[in-house]
């Protein structure tokens, strides 16, 4: 459609349209890459305009002139959101910043809380039926249309066409103007490597095939993308969307096909990339834009079942609390779109949240994990809103834990240097006990390859990995859980107790390397427990000892002979020729388990109803 012969008079220059603009005047303008440049610039220059407001959620254009102390004096900057152009005018004091939950700041337009007299606006040209599209920016744009009393919009054929609440009439519109030119392009920089794959291979294990999601802003959730190659028919339902999805959408992971909520559908509200993806989205049926109070509604978000958010965050204390707008007391980026996702993540059948974040800051000198949220940082997400935490170290599992057992799990994540300083910071806080051993200060990634999950024979699937200082209190579980008479076949007395002394005694010895232990988990409801603990320890002969405790309704179905190959593996690996062990002579089942493994087993009689059975490895095969 001809703009100019269907509404001549609303067809106008940049200069003619912003002169309707009268000083004292609050603006909306367009959100990040959607934002329309031509008139802004045309603002800035227009030196009648005085004492103007200006509210915008990512600002990007702005950042050319905050600079100048005449804009300055013109030109009051509210965000919703500081933009990383805009993050050193933050903390010169020379912007204001808006926290807000995105989902509410539609409302906070609606009530006239915050009154807009202009909304400056981007939209691709019209079709056929006078219809435009907002394109890559919908979110807050829709609503700060709606509420302002006069909508200039630039008119850019570069625009994409996008559909739902993206979709805006002429007759919604007093002004156009018509220019073209290239949307601003926003590219997403991984700062290390090493520690993005690191990450990202932890997320990994966490997110299961048919999961909807939503990635959060910053480079470290979209820097975990690319490892979800693995996955199947993963949807998409979240704020925002970058070039980091097109991978995924080409090679079909993402489907769409198991979502709850409109399914075949990513649903998202603005977009921030490169000229590709903004081909990519145009008139591409399967992207469905909506405004931010439907898609950060939590209660929207959890008709998804499965739904996972993966958000970042500046920092987590020990106790769970997320902070991630503000250094101190400099604003640094925003409330976001965080606790939206995460409170809908936690209403959604089967869903969860993941802050995924380095442990480090500041070429590894600053602890991203610490003992207190650093002074004037602001509490974005309380402790009773996370669920897991994922460093390049591994993965903590806070929901549902106690202060002590979020210290062991969260500081078993920090970079190994700032381990022992964070144990004895939780010590001085009375959130742990006094004599708790700090996490090794080792990089245990070598670990990762002793997972294993085996299907047994009753059907169930237990997995496998090494034991670790926040497996205290599921430990403890196990133990209480077992007969008397299992206890006095590993323990060789009836032993009642197993306190928090006893737990450290174990623990104190594990190094994984000389001394080992290995747990088997099961499913049972929204956790995982405990069925089985196998262990090794040096005895100084190049052989090393080794012990099982199985549960009992796990006996019997082959636990135990996988923990014995997979101990022996990792005991061949640090230089031992074998295992010895004290068995009771009543404990016919394990005196089997090991003769299976080891038919030429030697078996001496240590004592009254006591055997020692020795038990060397085959030579490696020569290959």
């Amino acid at each position: 459609m001809d703009l100019k012969s269907h509404c001549p008079k609303k067809v106008v220059t940049a200069k003619e349209a912003i002169a309707e603009i009268k000083n004292g005047s609050r603006i909306l303008i367009g959100t990040g890459c959607g934002e329309p440049q031509h008139l802004i610039r045309t603002m800035v220059k227009n030196t009648k305009i005085q004492d103007v407001m200006v509210y915008q959620m990512l600002s990007w254009t702005m950042a050319d002139y905050v600079n100048d102390p005449n804009f300055l004096r013109r030109f009051a900057l509210k965000l919703f959101f500081i933009s990383s152009r805009m993050r050193r005018a933050a903390f010169e004091g020379k912007i204001d910043y808006i926290p807000a939950y995105l989902s509410q700041i539609p409302k906070l337009f609606e009530s006239q809380r915050i009154g807009l007299d202009v909304a400056l606006v981007q939209v691709s040209p019209p079709d056929r039926h006078g219809f435009c599209s907002l394109g890559v920016s919908v979110d807050i744009t829709r609503s700060g249309m709606n509420a302002a009393r006069l909508v200039i919009a630039q008119v850019n054929p570069k625009m994409p066409h996008t559909w739902g609440d993206s979709i805006v009439h002429l007759d919604e519109i007093d002004y156009f103007v018509e220019y073209e030119e290239p949307l601003v392009e926003s590219v997403t920089v991984i700062k290390n490597q090493e520690v993005a794959l690191r990450i990202g291979y932890y997320v990994n294990q966490l997110i299961e095939d048919g999961a909807t999601l939503q990635i959060g802003f910053g480079y470290m959730p979209n820097a975990i993308l690319p490892h979800l190659t693995d996955k199947k028919d993963l949807g998409i339902h979240t704020q925002l969307i970058t070039d980091a999805f097109i991978p995924l959408l080409e090679n079909k992971i993402i489907t769409n096909k198991r979502k709850t909520l409109l399914e075949g559908k990513v649903v998202a509200s603005l977009c921030m990339g490169t000229e590709k993806l903004y081909k990519y989205v145009d008139n591409n049926p399967q992207f469905y834009f909506r405004s931010s109070e439907f898609v950060n509604d939590p209660t929207v978000i959890a008709r998804n079942d499965n739904f996972i958010s993966i958000s970042s965050a500046l920092e987590v204390d020990l106790t769970g609390q997320v902070c991630t707008d503000s250094m101190n007391h400099i604003f640094y980026s925003g409330i976001g779109d965080q606790v939206d996702f995460l409170r809908g993540s936690a209403m959604s059948k089967g869903g969860f949240s993941i802050i995924a974040m380095p442990s480090t800051a500041q070429g590894d000198n600053v602890s991203r994990i610490v003992s207190s949220l650093n002074e004037g940082a602001g509490v974005a997400t309380t402790r009773g809103d996370v669920n897991f935490v994922v460093t390049e170290y591994g993965i903590a599992e806070l929901e549902g834990k106690s202060i002590f057992q979020r210290v062991m799990e969260l500081s078993q994540i920090a970079h190994p240097k700032f381990r022992k300083d964070l144990i004895e910071a939780a010590k001085k806080h009375h959130y742990i006990f006094p004599d708790q051993l700090p996490p090794l200060q080792d990089d245990l990634i070598f670990l990762e390859k002793y997972k294993k999950r085996h299907a047994i024979t009753n059907g169930k699937v237990v997995e496998f990995r090494p034991l670790l200082p926040s497996d205290e209190f599921e430990f403890r579980n196990f133990y209480y859980s077992l007969k008397a008479e299992t206890i006095y076949m590993r323990f060789f007395h009836k032993m009642k107790l197993f306190s928090h002394e006893v737990a450290q005694q174990q623990w104190a010895s594990v190094d994984y390397r000389q001394n080992m232990s290995m747990i088997g988990l099961c499913q049972k409801g929204g956790h995982r427990e405990i069925v089985a603990i196998g262990s090794y320890a040096d005895d100084g002969t190049k052989r090393a000892e080794i012990a099982f405790v199985v549960r009992e309704d796990f006996q019997g179905l082959g636990v135990a002979s996988i923990l014995l190959a997979q101990l022996e593996t990792i005991a061949r690996e640090n230089g031992f020729k074998g295992f010895t062990a004290m068995v009771l002579e009543e404990n016919k089942a394990m005196v089997r388990v090991f003769k299976n493994q080891y038919p030429h087993a030697k078996v001496t009689y240590a004592g009254v109803g006591e055997m020692q059975i020795v038990m060397d490895f085959d030579p490696p095969e020569v290959e």
